[in-house]
């Protein structure tokens, strides 16, 4: 830990949620490690270990606890460390284990451009554990989530979490939490409420800009695709996992007494909640460090916004089609464009909620649709353009936009597409990568709001607001929108 044990200990004796995700705390009395905001009695400091990471701890025996359930603690963002290539191969890792999948650490490597000797190496110089052991502790602890908060049988939750056979399953589980995964799934089974759709938490760190959040989304919201309601977001997703085409809908209720999200998904996506959860982490920015943020956000021009996050949403190549229809025109504009092109080219969906009976063209339709159709939309033929070699890249697999995807290569690629230049691959790695450092230069919300029309000059003040630039993007763009 970069803390000191005993300012560890202050956290944890103020259950101060500000740490929660960046301290877990072993108690060698009982053999559990605990979240910081953990509510049980305060354990005695010389019987408490403090760990980085939940791998960390469970790589010294400790267990996670039942009640403030450490899976449920927001994550690291990229820019957290100055191992950032550690980070980058832990994302990849965390992909990896909620989609159900084990790949070999040559090829983790191999996509960050290092040897897999080198990768070892810097892992463990910032995580303090092996690539191997941090998978296995990913993958255990959203297995547990799923047992506890699910209704999918054991098999399923082995299969979900990248496990081949049950018996592997059990023998993991059991070998590192000290109890069955069927017994895991009656305790939890004894306390839980009856619900008809899964329900799982996942945490942020206060303050969280709800207000900007929800006003970001509530302003871009696709008739059909998605919609805001109070303190929910609700939209459709079709996805493919592990090979299956998966089509629903998903609900974030925010619940800011408890800085928490509510998830709710549509049956049919129960298969992919591992893959679900990662992209709403992402989408919500809920791994966001306010503490680290917050400062450098308070010398960017305009009334102060603490909490302040990156929207950005649950599929990348949607997020890429709405950077390229928002080319030169208002948010009001690519709104209405992006609006005719769901309800000319989306499938329809039935879902429980009024008004949300789209899923976003995918990049196959896309690929495939005929120009002249597309054009008379109202999307001028250069857009259209754009948008095809956009949709081919992606359904082709040679573009990915997930946020393990590696930065450089995926700009380079998107600026080798025609009809999509540096603003829009700056906004593209922004939303779709979250890429925390993005800077579309020149974006004409942000010269508005920075009161100028030199764009060096724009860049050259943006350089004091590094490593967090997309933070001052969002910053000066929601300064814009909330003017009188």
């Amino acid at each position: 830990m970069t803390l000191h044990d005993d300012a560890a200990y202050r956290a944890l004796t103020t259950h101060d949620a500000r740490f929660d995700g960046r301290l877990f705390v072993g108690v060698t009395s009982t053999g559990i490690y605990c979240r910081p905001i953990c509510r049980v009695r305060t354990p005695r400091r010389e019987n408490c270990r403090f760990f980085a990471n939940a791998a960390l701890a469970e790589s010294q025996g400790f267990r996670p606890c039942l009640r403030c359930r450490p899976e449920q603690a927001p994550g690291l963002s990229l820019a957290d460390s100055s191992g950032v290539l550690a980070r980058q191969a832990a994302a990849l890792l965390e992909q990896a284990a909620h989609e159900g999948q084990d790949p070999p650490l040559t090829q983790v490597a191999a996509r960050l451009g290092v040897t897999d000797r080198h990768l070892r190496r810097i892992f463990q110089q910032a995580h303090g554990v092996t690539p191997i052991d941090y998978l296995s502790t990913q993958r255990l602890l959203l297995a547990k989530q799923l047992l506890t908060d699910t209704r999918l049988p054991v098999t399923q939750v082995a299969l979900a979490t990248g496990y081949s056979s049950l018996r592997r399953f059990n023998a993991a589980f059991s070998e590192r939490y000290r109890m069955s995964p069927s017994a895991l799934r009656r305790e939890g089974a004894a306390s839980a409420t009856p619900e008809p759709e899964p329900m799982l938490r996942l945490a942020w760190r206060p303050p969280y800009d709800l207000a900007g959040v929800l006003g970001f989304f509530a302003q871009r919201a696709i008739e059909g695709v998605e919609a805001v309601e109070g303190l929910a977001l609700r939209r459709t997703l079709a996805l493919t996992h592990r090979g299956q085409a998966l089509a629903g809908w998903v609900e974030a209720r925010f619940v800011p007494d408890r800085h928490e999200v509510h998830l709710r998904v549509a049956p049919a996506l129960v298969p992919a909640l591992g893959a679900i959860l990662q992209r709403l982490r992402q989408s919500l920015d809920l791994d966001a460090d306010p503490a680290q943020i917050d400062p450098v956000m308070a010398t960017v021009p305009g009334p102060a916004r603490e909490g302040l996050r990156l929207p950005s949403g649950l599929d990348g190549f949607e997020i890429a089609v709405r950077v390229v229809l928002g080319q030169q025109v208002t948010v009001a504009a690519a709104r209405t464009l992006t609006r005719r092109l769901v309800e000319r080219f989306g499938t329809p969906l039935a879902t429980p909620f009024a008004g949300l009976d789209r899923l976003f063209p995918s990049a196959h339709t896309l690929a495939g649709a005929d120009p002249e159709v597309i054009g008379k939309l109202g999307i001028v033929r250069q857009r259209v353009r754009a948008l095809q070699a956009l949709a081919v890249a992606v359904a082709e697999g040679r573009l990915d936009l997930h946020r393990a995807a590696p930065l450089q290569p995926t700009l380079e690629a998107l600026l080798a597409l025609p009809g999509i230049g540096e603003w829009s691959a700056q906004l593209i790695a922004m939303r779709a990568l979250a890429w925390p450092d993005a800077w579309p230069a020149s974006d004409i919300g942000i010269l508005n709001a920075l009161g100028t029309r030199d764009v060096p000059a724009a860049a050259a003040q943006a350089e004091a607001w590094r490593p967090w630039r997309a933070y001052a993007v969002m910053k000066l763009w929601l300064q814009l929108e909330n003017a009188p």
